[in-house]
């Protein structure tokens, strides 16, 4: 009987020291990084590691979603404008200013897209080539939370951008330049209803465009402040 249960407190004090063994380096490993990004004492309280991951591959998916958004609306806007001139060899000579005006406020849209796209497609690319380079627990923790510093402001940079995009000046110029491209066609040709098709179908345009900017870095950095990971 003395034998059965020395042998057993030996099994028992085996295990607990390998229960030790293996989560105490993993608890020593645990990075704590300064806050940033506005984040509260919730966020203080993480692994810098895991702040830095999480923010790697929230940029990330926000990135996805911004080209898919590019280029849907890109290929739609040249579909637009060929669609504008497609017809003009069966229209009437007369005529034909209602298509060109068509089709060159639609080839506008693209513009902004081309030379102003959202900045988190190059944080994210950025961001995740440095972390795939090489961050992590094999780095050193200053080196750790100098990276996770980067990230922080690249995501508050991201939400500001997103943010921007969705300002009311946007919406008041959309409104604006179509407006004026049907008082265009109805005052100086007296083409009434093309101006006025112009002018709401472009607006609507517009402001599908708009409305369907990617914002989640917005949504994410207010998780990100409250510690929400």
């Amino acid at each position: 009987m003395m034998r059965w249960l020395g042998a057993r407190l030996f099994s028992i004090g085996t295990s607990l020291l390998v229960l030790a063994v293996g989560v105490g380096p993993r608890m020593a490993a645990a990075t704590q990084c300064p806050n940033g990004a506005g984040g509260g004492e919730a966020l203080a309280g993480l692994d810098g590691e895991l702040r830095l991951r999480w923010i790697d591959a929230r940029l990330t998916t926000t990135a996805e979603h911004a080209r898919l958004w590019t280029w849907g609306w890109g290929i739609g806007i040249v579909g637009g404008t060929l669609a504008n001139l497609a017809p003009l060899p069966f229209v009437a000579k007369q005529d034909r200013i209602d298509w060109y005006v068509g089709a060159g406020t639609t080839i506008v849209g693209i513009v902004p897209l081309i030379i102003a796209p959202l900045d988190v497609v190059e944080d994210a690319r950025e961001l995740h080539a440095r972390v795939a380079g090489g961050a992590g627990r094999a780095s050193s923790p200053p080196a750790l939370c100098a990276l996770l510093a980067d990230a922080e402001t690249r995501l508050v940079r991201d939400a500001q951008n997103q943010a921007d995009g969705q300002r009311w000046w946007l919406h008041a110029g959309n409104v604006l330049l179509n407006s004026g491209v049907g008082l265009f066609l109805a005052l100086g040709y007296r083409h009434y209803v093309a101006g006025v098709f112009n002018a709401v179908f472009g607006s609507a345009i517009g402001e599908a465009i708009i409305l369907t900017q990617p914002t989640g870095s917005i949504d994410d950095l207010a998780a990100y402040r409250r510690g929400a990971i």
